[in-house]
């Protein structure tokens, strides 16, 4: 409760310079001759209180939002909600390897609920098939509706829309992806072979190391037109860089967009020119000797997994890139993203596997994306496609 007022010519007056034509008189208010003479003359209505206030209209925040950008731009018009993209669920996906990638894979494939059906392929006996049940026993808790398979017998990739090779000799320290050439060269072509008959209209994601080589093998082994043979190495490597950058900035990595193109080894060319940290370019956040600390660590990481490691190499993250190629493939994602194909003058480049930004979809690759890169950025491309050709001819 207010107290009473003494409302005198000033409050009138005061309410005319407001515009206001009505002059609310609470119970208990008193009003003086001059105020109601002062009222009269210049026409203020003096109104017996409480008046009803008016409830204002409840508006969310969308509606909020496109009013202000009408006022402050009468031209504007609010952009039709866009359809979302319709997700695919795989009938089938093969794995051959299933060593500690194609375990992974298989897990988080069969947690996402991505396919009907998960074959995982390997030589060791018993692997693979410990590995199906293994999961199989697991579907009572997360209730996936995927049923997974294993065994020994590469034909049990037939009819698979995607087939995830990991398969063959993994790195031990003092040894570089290059010295993997001639073991996994047999491997590769053992599991294309198969393919091949078994699963010709398949979309191939090639792992084994060194992949960029290895993709190529897999191109030449199956026959298959570009589009259908990605090899996995971009995302692996631009999460490890803009981790690195995250821990540099001292952000959490949500807050880092950048990409790692070029080799999937020491030819690897991070793109320090289109690094985001918090929406802005990285270099607002760290020097110049930073960002190429952060590029090292891109490059080596994989290096520093095998010396820790001792016996195999990292497992955990190259099947989270694994599978973030297969949400590409399938709608769950949108959006261009880092992945190894044979290159048709991209870039100034033909003939060789390296890794470059596409959009992927049902049928495999889309489109190539053409980034702006700096000139030093398009000279570590181009000595990447040089390596990875000359060791091809070894």
């Amino acid at each position: 409760m207010t107290s009473p007022r003494v409302i005198g010519a000033e409050h009138v007056e005061d309410a005319r310079r407001r515009g206001r034509v009505a002059l609310e008189v609470m119970p208990g208010d008193i009003v003086t001759a001059l105020a109601r003479e002062s009222a009269s003359r210049i026409g203020v209505r003096l109104v017996d209180g409480p008046l009803e206030k008016p409830v204002p209209p409840i508006v969310d925040g969308n509606t909020a939002m496109r009013r202000v950008l009408h006022k402050r731009s009468p031209g504007w018009v609010s952009p039709s909600k866009s359809r979302p993209k319709r997700v695919c669920r795989f009938a089938k996906i093969a794995l051959v390897g299933g060593g500690g990638v194609g375990s992974n894979i298989a897990h988080l494939a069969a947690a996402g609920d991505m396919a009907d059906e998960i074959a995982i392929v390997d030589v060791a006996p018993g692997i693979a098939a410990a590995t199906a049940m293994d999961l199989n026993h697991a579907s009572g808790i997360t209730r996936t509706r995927a049923r997974v398979a294993g065994g020994q017998n590469l034909e049990l990739v037939a009819g698979a829309d995607v087939v995830v090779v990991s398969a063959g000799r993994a790195r031990v320290p003092g040894m570089s992806r290059a010295d993997l050439i001639g073991v996994n060269r047999r491997v590769i072509h053992a599991a294309g072979e198969a393919i091949r008959t078994n699963a010709p209209e398949a979309i191939v994601i090639v792992v084994t190391n060194p992949l960029d080589e290895m993709t190529v093998e897999m191109l030449r082994a199956t026959g298959f037109p570009r589009e259908r043979v990605l090899g996995m190495a971009g995302t692996l490597d631009s999460s490890r860089y803009r981790n690195a950058l995250a821990e540099a900035a001292g952000v959490p990595p949500s807050d880092v967009e950048a990409i790692a193109l070029g080799s999937h080894g020491d030819e690897m060319a991070p793109v320090a020119s289109l690094a985001r940290i918090r929406g802005q370019p990285a270099e607002r956040f760290l020097a110049k000797e930073a960002l190429r600390r952060c590029g090292e660590e891109a490059v080596g990481g994989g290096a520093r997994v095998v010396e820790l490691k001792k016996t195999g190499s990292a497992v955990i993250a190259p099947a989270h890139s694994t599978i973030e190629l297969l949400d590409h493939i399938r709608g769950a994602r949108q959006g261009p993203v880092p992945v190894s194909i044979m290159l048709e003058g991209e870039y100034g480049i033909s003939g060789v596997v390296l890794g470059v930004p596409a959009h992927l979809g049902r049928s495999g690759l889309v489109e190539v994306v053409n980034l702006r890169l700096s000139g030093d950025e398009r000279a570590a491309l181009g000595a990447a496609a040089e390596a990875i050709g000359k060791r091809l001819e070894m």
